[in-house]
């Protein structure tokens, strides 16, 4: 058993019952010339999270903790993509158009992949995801059963979409679900501030906030029994 400050109150987990789950850390989203910077975003906010996520990628590395990497992206015909989230907004380009890093959110692209800084080491589960949530249209219900789950640690992009989204759904499936607030980051400060605010309110109404330094403090003492 581990124990991890958190707000609104520390949480008792079981790292072999737990999971790491890095939410889009993709070029798409991070880097210029990518979906982010297509709808007018500075991409370059998003890099306070690659530090934090490392930390705690090592911290559950170092414990045998399962990690779990997700991507959001179209097939490249995009018969996954709705119509409505196609033509949604004034971008400079679309899902599927043609950029820099290939076409925009399609699975394959060099532009889909994540990040050098995180990437998945092998036999981690790369999850490729068509919505914002992580369950949605996924396997990862099926996963977390198989290893008898029942905490989850988020982290990644953005604070107020995708990890919201999937820590919403994860809650409604009855996980324990924890943000690791350093570790996530958003093209608008303020929506990542309220973002985890709306976690942690009301006495965890959706979970806990916590940090990557905490999680990984957390876990020093099984670090050496999971090597």
């Amino acid at each position: 058993m581990a124990m991890i400050t958190a707000d609104p109150a520390p949480l008792a987990f079981t790292p072999d019952r737990a999971a790491l789950v890095v939410i889009d850390m993709q070029r798409d989203f991070l880097e210029p010339g990518g979906f982010g910077e297509t709808l007018g975003n500075d991409v370059s906010l998003l890099a306070a999270a690659i530090g934090p996520c490392q930390t705690a990628l090592a911290a559950a590395r170092a414990a045998g903790m399962l990690v779990i990497h997700t991507r959001e992206g179209h097939r490249p015909d995009l018969s996954d993509a709705p119509p409505a989230k196609l033509e949604r907004g004034v971008p400079s380009a679309r899902i599927g158009d043609p950029g820099p890093m290939g076409r925009i959110l399609i699975r394959g692209e060099p532009g889909h992949d994540i990040v050098d800084a995180l990437a998945p080491a092998p036999g981690e589960v790369v999850l490729d995801k068509p919505g914002k949530g992580a369950f949605h249209q996924t396997d990862l219900s099926q996963i977390l059963a198989n290893r008898g789950i029942d905490t989850l640690f988020v982290a990644g992009v953005t604070t107020e979409v995708c990890v919201h989204t999937t820590i919403r759904e994860g809650n409604d499936r009855g996980f324990r679900c924890v943000a690791l607030g350093d570790a996530c980051a958003s093209y608008f400060p303020e929506f990542h501030r309220v973002g985890l605010e709306m976690i942690k309110a009301q006495g965890g109404i959706f979970g806990w906030v916590s940090d990557a330094a905490s999680f990984a403090d957390a876990l020093k003492g099984t670090a050496s029994k999971a090597a």
